[in-house]
């Protein structure tokens, strides 16, 4: 996106110049998926793709908000003395959860803003569209109106925006991902205490291929909340037996026991995957310091297998779509990324054949599903910034 489009935009909007304006990435999580909130370990980074905005202070307690995805919505406004969720609000009730909990943690906001929203992140496909949202409005506050929220602090506002003001239990990582992220950099994140370190990812050969079913997937309409359920009611049986804060506590030579005191087939199933994806997160990272791109690609390939088949949370499309990488050539691995039923999956492919890896999995996918998938060679860039 070029600032001279977005401000030209702002222009013809508001009828005025923007002050700022801002960009805010998306995220893939490369492994570790559903054990955010099992307290396990992830492996998230942010995107080039993401979030832009123009913005401009006001004089009052009005915000005028404009999307250039949802110009048919129009200018949506709201003022800082009403910042209830309202449905029609749409996409809007995202900036107006934030601005609540920056009130409530005792932040001044002393007025409204104009402002302009273009993102590139394919809506509902999983890359985390809605932190980055969040953790761009965070942004614009912390710049605009001087606030000292450090990028941890508004990882977990977002979180507190997701749960308790849009209504989706999800956990911490795609906030700390956007909020921290670096360049050339994975960051390895623990869903426990919120420790976390930068590894540095470096596939020098390779691309990240994200694919896209185009299957649209709207996580609070998901099953997301019913795996979560699973989760903790798996969770406190385990807990009478076991001293373990979260599912991801579990060893794993303790998992045949642990089948005995669920004695539940699917909730087992569940803690299955949380265990062995978080081992697999640690196998990963050590991977990448080994250099040893081979293994971590089967590390994502045993993740999506987990994922289909003790967390079941693929689906078709992503089903096809990842075997179809599988069998490309130029693949060192592939698998599901996100809340899975639909949105999209990542491939680690050779750049000399990603062309042809492109033309071989949407020929596939158009076949067996019947429309195509979207493709986006990513590259792994830093967290919100200011762009002027």
């Amino acid at each position: 996106m070029e600032l001279s489009l977005l401000q030209q935009k702002f222009n013809i909007v508001f009828g005025k110049e923007s002050e700022s304006s801002f960009f805010a990435p998306g995220r893939v999580n490369l492994i570790g998926e559903h054990i955010d909130y099992n307290g396990g370990l992830v492996f998230p980074c942010a995107i080039t793709l993401g979030t832009y905005a123009a913005a401009s202070k006001r004089h009052d307690n009005k915000f005028r908000v404009f999307s250039m995805n949802f110009e048919n919505l129009g200018i949506i406004e709201f003022s800082l003395d009403d910042l209830t969720y309202q449905k029609e609000h749409n996409w809007c009730n995202y900036l107006k959860g934030v601005l609540k909990y920056l009130l409530e943690a005792g932040y001044k906001v002393p007025s409204g803003l104009d402002l302009l929203f273009f993102g590139n992140i394919p809506n509902g496909a999983g890359l985390s569209s809605s932190a980055s949202l969040e953790m761009l409005m965070c942004k614009i506050c912390t710049d605009l109106y001087g606030l000292s929220l450090s990028s941890t602090e508004a990882a977990l506002l977002g979180k507190k925006v997701e749960n308790e003001y849009i209504g989706v239990n999800s956990g911490i990582m795609d906030q700390f991902a956007i909020a921290l992220g670096k360049a050339n950099h994975a960051l390895l994140l623990d869903c426990n205490t919120t420790e976390y370190q930068h590894v540095p990812f470096e596939i020098e050969g390779y691309s990240i291929i994200i694919m896209n079913t185009n299957k649209r997937r709207e996580l609070a309409d998901s099953k997301y909340n019913e795996r979560r359920s699973e989760c903790e009611s798996a969770l406190s049986k385990l807990q009478n037996a076991f001293d373990i804060k979260a599912l991801c506590d579990l060893k794993e030579e303790d998992l045949t026991k642990a089948a005995d005191i669920i004695n539940h087939p699917i909730e087992f199933k569940r803690v299955k995957h949380a265990v062995t994806e978080n081992i697999r997160v640690i196998d990963a990272t050590k991977a990448l310091e080994n250099n040893d791109l081979f293994t971590f690609g089967k590390l994502l390939n045993a993740s999506h297998i987990s994922l289909k088949d003790d967390y079941e949370v693929t689906g078709k499309e992503l089903d096809t779509l990842v075997a179809a990488a599988w069998d490309a050539d130029g693949t060192l691995g592939a698998r599901m990324t996100g809340a899975g039923f639909g949105g999209c999956a990542i491939a680690i492919v050779e750049n000399q054949k990603a062309e042809t890896f492109i033309e071989s999995v949407n020929s596939k996918y158009l076949k067996e599903i019947g429309y195509e998938a979207s493709f986006y060679i990513a590259s792994i860039g830093n967290g919100p910034i200011q762009l002027n």
